[in-house]
């Protein structure tokens, strides 16, 4: 099992990043704030977790081990596979994740493409019991996926990443954000990119 990753970073995509380990590149699927850390041409390292089915074996990529935790977490709920997981990474971090399982935070919980009322309410019947809230200053919020700083700096931080200057990234992503206020960090991120000339 390939449980991490280092190497140079040959490709950054809006879901996956390609990482050159001795000779052979690996496809690994992350979410857009973790692809926003790397940079191509770079070394980059990820800890991974592989997925296997029958007709496929899929790695994710993670930042760091509470990201990881929370994606093999979430996937010990009835319905929540590893894209989903994925997309909940994508919206909110670890401690805002925990603090929406722990208070039974419908709302903020169905914030996460693909994540209705009733999913919401197996993650935190399931889960509560295996998360803490996080401190003080570190819950969720209602209303928005992430607070606004964060979710800019995640979108620059992406498309960068990508190749694109400050100069040229901020108005894209201000303008993104914007437009679509209750949108996902992977909807701004192709909504910025698409302005951008790269949609």
């Amino acid at each position: 099992m390939i449980a991490s990753l280092r190497g140079e970073v040959r490709h950054i995509g809006l879901d996956h990043v390609v990482i050159e380990c001795g000779g052979v590149g690996y496809k690994v699927l992350v979410a857009p704030n973790t692809a926003g850390t790397l940079t191509r041409g770079t070394e980059g390292y990820l800890l991974t977790s592989m997925v296997v089915r029958e007709d496929s074996q899929t790695l994710y990529g993670f930042t760091d081990a509470p990201q990881q935790e929370l994606f093999h977490l979430l996937q010990t709920v009835q319905g929540v596979g590893p894209r989903l997981a994925m997309a909940a990474i994508a919206v909110l971090d670890p401690a805002q994740m925990q603090t929406a399982i722990a208070s039974g935070d419908l709302k903020t919980l169905c914030l996460i493409p693909g994540i209705g009322k009733r999913v919401a309410e197996r993650i935190h019947i399931e889960l509560k019991d295996k998360v803490s809230a996080a401190p003080a200053g570190g819950g969720a919020v209602a209303g928005s996926t992430v607070p606004a700083g964060g979710v800019s700096q995640q979108l620059l931080d992406a498309l960068e990443g990508l190749g694109f200057t400050p100069k040229q990234a901020e108005p894209a992503v201000a303008a993104a954000v914007e437009a679509g206020p209750d949108k996902s960090v992977s909807e701004l991120l192709r909504d910025a990119l698409k302005s951008l000339g790269r949609g």
